[in-house]
């Protein structure tokens, strides 16, 4: 029984080490190819259980998903000979798995190594035929799809993967660049701020001088009419005077010595010398002897 139960378990043994040797499973994320010896037997496995024979043939997986290849931002010159730093992306996958692994033996880092140089170059050809506005907002994305189509035919001829998307993240100026464009910046705006703020100054004393003008004009005008007004007054007070006067004379004269008198001695401070006889008694004296 024992030596049975030996036996079994060595061919079970047996089984499982020889299915591990024959049999191999594609995911479907993945592709294959079956080596013999190194050489290619078999393309582009697809997913699924395969068979093949232990010793002899070796089985190469590779990502097929969308895969992405993060440049570092790299400096490049316009058609006006600015600097720019661009920051890059690309979106690749396998399209024929016998040629990606003959041209990097299955290595995506030698993939991406050379498809980065490719990626390089045609940015900088791109952006050497284009000014700093279209490369930044007029013809951005008209570059990134004919930089794409002519890359794809140069990515499947030599590594056999192709070019899903190309896309640049950001534009930035170099750092001196960016700091003479500051500085350029900031001495235009300085100089509009000093034109608006001289303009201002114009307009503001433009409106100070005819405030002045029209205040003049309104004083004079205020001065005009009060001379007149008390001209005519004075006119028709005259006339008034005149009629009273002509109605009884020596009343007005009375009257007209009365404020004579009271303008005369209103102030204590006031010294007049006259004789007792004078003219200017004449209502006094008067007014004497009656009593």
């Amino acid at each position: 029984m024992k030596g049975f139960s030996f036996a079994v378990l060595f061919a079970a043994l047996l089984g499982i080490l020889f299915a591990s040797q024959t049999l191999y499973v594609v995911k479907e994320t993945e592709r294959a190819v079956v080596l013999k010896f190194g050489e290619i037997v078999q393309e582009d496995v697809q997913p699924g259980l395969h068979f093949k024979l232990p010793v002899m043939n070796e089985v190469k997986k590779f990502d097929a998903r969308v895969l992405t290849m993060d440049s570092r931002p790299q400096r490049y010159l316009t058609l006006e000979k600015k600097a720019v730093v661009v920051d890059s992306y690309v979106k690749w996958k396998i399209d024929s798995v016998a040629k990606f692994y003959q041209a990097t033996s299955g290595d995506e880092f030698v993939a991406n190594r050379v498809l980065s140089s490719r990626v390089d170059t045609g940015l900088r050809n791109k952006f050497g035929e284009r000014t700093m506005h279209e490369v930044v907002s007029g013809e951005r994305d008209q570059l990134m799809t004919e930089l794409r189509d002519d890359l794809n035919i140069v990515a499947q001829n030599e590594l056999g993967i192709s070019i899903v998307d190309i896309r640049v993240k950001r534009i930035d100026l170099p750092p001196d660049v960016s700091e003479s464009v500051y500085q350029r910046m900031r001495t235009e705006r300085e100089r509009e701020a000093r034109e608006h703020r001289s303009k201002g100054l114009e307009l503001a004393e433009g409106i100070r001088a005819d405030a002045d003008r029209q205040r003049v004009v309104l004083e004079a005008e205020a001065q005009r009419d009060a001379e007149m007004i008390r001209g005519d007054g004075d006119a028709k007070a005259a006339a008034i005077y005149s009629n009273v006067y002509t109605q009884d004379a020596e009343f007005y004269e009375f009257y007209r010595s009365l404020q004579a008198y009271r303008e005369s001695f209103n102030s204590n401070s006031d010294l007049f010398v006259l004789e007792p006889d004078s003219e200017f008694f004449k209502y006094l004296n008067s007014s004497s002897s009656s009593k």
